[in-house]
């Protein structure tokens, strides 16, 4: 079990440092026309949407070099349960926008990070 939370920590940690990285590389009109799942962005001030981006990219970093290094290695899960909170808003905008297609992503995000952070917390914590 130790691997599969491995695999699903990689795995959101790459998801996140990614979406995280572009959030805060790219202003609000690039964003927004970079995909249709990304309008929500015209919803939200520049500040908010850097913000969430820096969140993003520090909860992958905190998903994998605090176990990686032995290094304060609760932080995982706390980084995973931070991720799990911010992709509950996500879907929230979502649903609020009406973009019911748009919820699948973060809900599946949302949910393997919840998953992570009750076993990193639990009976395979570090």
């Amino acid at each position: 079990m130790n691997t599969v939370l491995w695999i699903g920590q990689a795995v959101l940690s790459v998801a996140f440092l990614a979406a995280g990285s572009m959030k805060m590389a790219r202003n609000r009109q690039q964003l927004m026309s970079t995909s249709a799942s990304m309008a929500w962005a015209g919803d939200l001030p520049g500040g908010a949407i850097k913000a969430i981006g820096t969140l993003e990219v520090l909860g992958a970093i905190g998903l994998i070099l605090p176990m990686a290094l032995g290094i304060e290695p609760w932080l995982a899960p706390m980084s995973a349960t931070g991720l799990a909170l911010l992709m509950c808003g996500a879907g929230w905008v979502h649903l609020r926008r009406g973009e019911k297609s748009a919820v699948g992503a973060p809900l599946v995000l949302g949910t393997l990070a919840l998953f992570i952070a009750v076993l990193r917390f639990g009976p395979y914590a570090a």
